[in-house]
Protein backbone atom coordinates (compact mmCIF):
# COMPACT_ATOMS: atom_id res chain seq x y z
CA UNK A 1 0.00 0.00 0.00
CA UNK A 2 1.69 3.51 -1.28
CA UNK A 3 2.11 6.10 1.21
CA UNK A 4 0.07 9.64 1.52
CA UNK A 5 3.05 11.02 0.07
CA UNK A 6 2.61 9.21 -3.27
CA UNK A 7 -1.25 10.77 -3.60
CA UNK A 8 -1.64 13.92 -4.93
CA UNK A 9 -4.05 15.29 -3.51
CA UNK A 10 -5.58 18.67 -4.56
CA UNK A 11 -8.45 20.78 -2.79
CA UNK A 12 -11.12 22.80 -4.02
CA UNK A 13 -13.77 24.43 -3.00
CA UNK A 14 -17.35 22.62 -3.53
CA UNK A 15 -19.31 24.87 -6.76
CA UNK A 16 -22.38 24.41 -9.17
CA UNK A 17 -19.66 22.05 -11.31
CA UNK A 18 -18.51 19.76 -8.51
CA UNK A 19 -21.75 19.50 -5.91
CA UNK A 20 -23.54 16.67 -7.45
CA UNK A 21 -20.70 14.57 -6.92
CA UNK A 22 -19.43 15.77 -3.80
CA UNK A 23 -22.99 14.03 -2.82
CA UNK A 24 -21.96 10.96 -3.41
CA UNK A 25 -18.99 10.47 -0.84
CA UNK A 26 -19.62 9.28 1.96
CA UNK A 27 -18.41 6.70 4.81
CA UNK A 28 -19.68 3.23 5.87
CA UNK A 29 -23.06 3.27 7.89
CA UNK A 30 -20.70 2.54 11.04
CA UNK A 31 -19.01 5.44 10.84
CA UNK A 32 -21.26 7.96 10.07
CA UNK A 33 -22.13 8.97 13.46
CA UNK A 34 -18.44 9.95 13.64
CA UNK A 35 -18.38 12.44 10.91
CA UNK A 36 -22.23 13.89 10.96
CA UNK A 37 -26.01 13.31 11.69
CA UNK A 38 -26.90 13.61 8.53
CA UNK A 39 -26.15 12.34 5.24
CA UNK A 40 -25.08 13.30 2.66
CA UNK A 41 -22.33 15.12 4.92
CA UNK A 42 -21.63 17.39 1.81
CA UNK A 43 -25.28 18.74 1.45
CA UNK A 44 -24.87 19.40 5.41
CA UNK A 45 -21.54 21.59 4.71
CA UNK A 46 -23.60 23.22 1.52
CA UNK A 47 -26.23 24.15 4.34
CA UNK A 48 -23.93 25.33 6.56
CA UNK A 49 -21.95 27.74 4.09
CA UNK A 50 -24.91 28.82 2.95
CA UNK A 51 -26.71 29.63 6.46
CA UNK A 52 -23.79 30.43 8.64
CA UNK A 53 -24.40 28.87 11.66
CA UNK A 54 -22.56 30.68 14.97
CA UNK A 55 -21.56 33.67 12.23
CA UNK A 56 -18.91 31.95 10.96
CA UNK A 57 -17.57 31.63 7.50
CA UNK A 58 -18.26 28.00 6.20
CA UNK A 59 -16.24 26.79 3.32
CA UNK A 60 -16.84 23.33 1.89
CA UNK A 61 -14.08 21.65 0.18
CA UNK A 62 -13.87 18.34 -2.51
CA UNK A 63 -10.70 15.78 -1.77
CA UNK A 64 -9.51 14.90 -5.09
CA UNK A 65 -6.98 12.30 -5.20
CA UNK A 66 -4.44 11.97 -8.53
CA UNK A 67 -2.52 8.55 -8.21
CA UNK A 68 -2.14 5.54 -10.56
CA UNK A 69 -5.22 3.92 -9.04
CA UNK A 70 -7.89 6.84 -9.98
CA UNK A 71 -8.83 8.48 -12.89
CA UNK A 72 -6.81 12.44 -12.57
CA UNK A 73 -9.07 14.68 -10.20
CA UNK A 74 -11.82 11.72 -8.60
CA UNK A 75 -13.31 13.40 -5.60
CA UNK A 76 -12.13 10.88 -2.51
CA UNK A 77 -13.17 13.12 0.98
CA UNK A 78 -15.10 16.73 1.92
CA UNK A 79 -13.86 18.61 4.59
CA UNK A 80 -15.57 21.65 5.73
CA UNK A 81 -12.94 24.86 7.15
CA UNK A 82 -14.98 27.48 9.84
CA UNK A 83 -13.66 30.56 10.36
CA UNK A 84 -14.97 33.94 11.84
CA UNK A 85 -15.12 36.50 8.86
CA UNK A 86 -13.80 39.45 10.47
CA UNK A 87 -10.99 38.07 12.82
CA UNK A 88 -9.72 34.56 11.67
CA UNK A 89 -7.29 33.86 14.43
CA UNK A 90 -9.31 30.87 14.83
CA UNK A 91 -10.41 27.78 12.32
CA UNK A 92 -12.08 25.01 13.08
CA UNK A 93 -12.43 21.73 10.69
CA UNK A 94 -15.70 19.81 10.68
CA UNK A 95 -16.61 16.68 8.69
CA UNK A 96 -13.43 15.51 7.90
CA UNK A 97 -13.85 12.16 5.82
CA UNK A 98 -12.15 10.48 2.95
CA UNK A 99 -15.47 8.10 0.97
CA UNK A 100 -15.56 4.80 1.89
CA UNK A 101 -14.52 3.20 -1.16
CA UNK A 102 -11.22 5.15 -0.87
CA UNK A 103 -10.27 4.77 2.63
CA UNK A 104 -6.75 2.36 4.14
CA UNK A 105 -5.13 4.49 0.80
CA UNK A 106 -3.19 7.01 2.89
CA UNK A 107 -5.17 10.42 1.65
CA UNK A 108 -6.03 11.73 4.55
CA UNK A 109 -2.73 12.48 5.91
CA UNK A 110 -2.08 13.92 2.64
CA UNK A 111 -5.39 16.01 2.74
CA UNK A 112 -4.89 17.13 6.22
CA UNK A 113 -1.29 18.54 4.89
CA UNK A 114 -3.40 20.25 1.92
CA UNK A 115 -5.84 21.27 4.73
CA UNK A 116 -3.26 23.25 6.69
CA UNK A 117 -1.29 24.92 3.72
CA UNK A 118 -4.74 26.34 2.41
CA UNK A 119 -5.12 27.55 6.01
CA UNK A 120 -1.99 29.19 5.80
CA UNK A 121 -2.53 30.44 2.54
CA UNK A 122 -5.91 31.70 2.80
CA UNK A 123 -6.28 32.85 6.65
CA UNK A 124 -2.24 33.94 7.73
CA UNK A 125 -3.72 34.92 10.89
CA UNK A 126 -5.16 32.13 11.84
CA UNK A 127 -3.32 31.15 14.95
CA UNK A 128 -5.79 28.21 15.98
CA UNK A 129 -6.65 25.21 14.59
CA UNK A 130 -9.31 23.07 16.41
CA UNK A 131 -10.50 19.86 14.63
CA UNK A 132 -14.19 19.02 15.67
CA UNK A 133 -13.82 14.84 17.02
CA UNK A 134 -16.22 12.55 18.17
CA UNK A 135 -15.26 11.16 21.71
CA UNK A 136 -15.73 7.23 20.94
CA UNK A 137 -14.05 7.38 17.62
Amino acid sequence: MPHDQDAQITLAEVTRENWRAALTLGVAPDQQRFVSDYAPIAALGLAKAYIRPGGLVWLPLAISACDERLPDGALVGFVMLAYESEASDNCWIYHFFIDARYQGRGYAGAALRALLTLIRERLPRCSSVQLTVHPEN
